[in-house]
């Protein structure tokens, strides 16, 4: 779902913080001499495995993701953990990373100007370097030009040989030279989809289908912030610590953090490194999470005493904001259709010392035969979706979901609600939301939920601290029926849909 554990960093020079079928053996050759050795003769030690620099990493990674379909920050992230990298060079890795498939449309759109033979035929991690090394002299002021190209040429000739280093090298420098024309504002396509599908490096579908939903300049709005490093943020425990607390002992800890102007329990944390290795963290008293992904418990409101069902509640972070709302007390359950996940929600649980969520494992369309009809007192349901409100965290989705995807993802959640509608006791409160900007798994969704089901209706009652900056930024207006879509650009977070519906008694 939508919370995420490790997201990226900031960018400076760059944003801070596999095994690939191309890259060079390491190692050397201590077996025995032809003949064999004399006995007692010194043995020679295996020559150690060469390091990888930041650019190999992330050119491995960016071949691991274009050929496996892996997302690329969890494979980024086992990356990293296995070569433990500088955090300066984790940090280079990092960007090069999420920039050049962020990018690469554009990217592509200008090394075709200067690939003789074209692109199609390239080998995949000489296309990928490609892309990489373009990415750096486009995009990154701070990384030299002749580092950029000389570090490429030094890869080709490591995992290629002197054909393709003399390719690389030639394209490159021609790139170079030519920096001043291959900026944005000179993509000038009369088809406005075609123009920002270019501009901001997304699939032509996707574009024609959010200026049809938004308009031409919203959609563009909506691409250019997709494109953006997301900024990290905490949400802070209220039964270990205030949110003043809480930013006081970050200052003291050098970490440059504000209240957020979205969440009632966030703090947006522009440097900060990784907050899931911090002091507060590891004593639960505070959660990293998205300040839009925040809203969702603070919209169900739960009471203390309630019993709240999570429907699909992996790694945890929603359940535990529940928890923390109704103060320990009551009972959430979490649930999650993957029993490995478990552990995920119980440990995030056990670290906020939260005793009143139970983790269960199971199909949210079956919860039925697990729990009475109209038992419960707010039901959540934070459906699977398309995501592409969370392109920014993993932008490999513009590029691998499809138009048919959103059909057949919208189907499921359908059967989800109607799983989740009869779970909600009389006058309870039914919450759904998704991490997506798509008006088929949104809007649609719920008035096709509310035409099939009648006892249910829209609930405007949202808490006055999520209403006053959702009406003081314009998303809502005076026609709010208890519904939001949060859009990537509104507050520099993740693309949320909330709707609050109540059961009529």
């Amino acid at each position: 779902m939508s919370e995420q554990i490790n997201g990226k960093a900031n960018k400076t020079a760059a944003r801070n913080g596999g095994n690939n079928s191309q890259a060079r053996k390491g190692g050397g050759n201590g077996g025995q001499a032809k003949g064999g050795r004399a006995s007692g003769a010194p043995s020679q030690a295996p020559r150690a495995k060469r390091a990888l620099t930041p650019r190999e990493l992330a050119l491995d990674t960016l071949v691991r993701v274009a050929e496996t379909g892996a997302y690329s920050n969890l494979q980024l992230n086992r990356a990293l953990q296995d070569a433990q990298l500088q955090r300066a060079d984790a940090a280079l890795a990092t960007e090069l990373v999420y920039g050049t498939i962020q990018r690469q449309l554009t990217l592509d759109h200008w090394l075709g100007k200067f690939a003789a033979k074209g692109l199609r035929k390239l080998e995949p991690w000489v296309h990928q370097l490609l892309r990489m090394s373009a990415y750096q002299l486009l995009y990154l002021d701070r990384i030299p030009a002749h580092a950029a190209v000389n570090e490429a040429v030094t890869i080709a000739k490591r995992r290629g040989h002197q054909g393709i280093s003399g390719m690389v090298n030639g394209i490159l420098r021609s790139i170079d030279r030519n920096r001043a024309e291959l900026t944005v504002k000179a993509i000038n396509d009369n088809d406005p989809v075609a123009r920002i599908a270019l501009r901001h490096s997304y699939p032509e579908w996707l574009v024609k289908r959010w200026i049809d939903a938004y308009g031409e300049q919203t959609a563009e709005a909506m691409c250019a912030a997709g494109n953006e490093p997301p900024h990290a943020s905490i949400r802070v425990n209220p039964l270990r610590e205030s949110r003043e607390e809480a930013l006081r002992q970050l200052a003291e800890q050098g970490i440059d953090a504000a209240p957020s102007p979205l969440a009632p329990a966030g703090i947006a944390v522009r440097r900060g490194g990784n907050l899931a290795d911090t002091e507060g963290f590891r004593e639960g008293r505070w959660t990293v999470q998205d300040e839009s992904s925040m809203l969702v418990a603070e919209v169900a409101s739960p009471q203390p005493g309630m019993a709240v069902l999570d429907c699909c509640a992996a790694p945890g972070g929603k359940s535990t904001h529940l928890a923390e709302l109704m103060g320990g007390k009551g009972k959430v359950w979490a649930n999650d259709l993957h029993p490995h996940k478990r552990q995920l929600i119980e440990s995030q649980a056990d670290r906020l010392g939260l005793a009143n969520i139970e983790a269960i494992t199971g199909d949210a369309s079956a919860l039925g035969e697990r729990f009475a009809a109209e038992s419960l007192d707010v039901v959540l349901l934070d459906a699977p979706c398309s995501g592409f409100g969370v392109i920014r965290r993993k932008p490999e989705i513009k590029w691998t979901k499809t138009a048919g995807d959103v059909t057949e993802i919208a189907a499921i959640q359908r059967k989800l609600l109607q799983s989740a509608a009869g779970l909600v006791k009389p006058g309870g409160v039914l919450v759904y939301s998704t991490c997506t900007i798509e008006k088929a798994e949104n809007e649609q969704q719920v008035a096709a939920f509310l035409a099939d089901h009648p006892e249910f209706q829209l609930d405007a009652e949202w808490p006055e601290a999520v209403l006053q900056p959702l009406r003081q930024a314009g998303v809502l207006d005076e026609r709010f029926d208890g519904q939001a879509q949060l859009l990537p650009h509104h507050f520099d977070s993740d693309g949320f849909f909330i709707a609050r519906m109540r059961k009529r008694p």
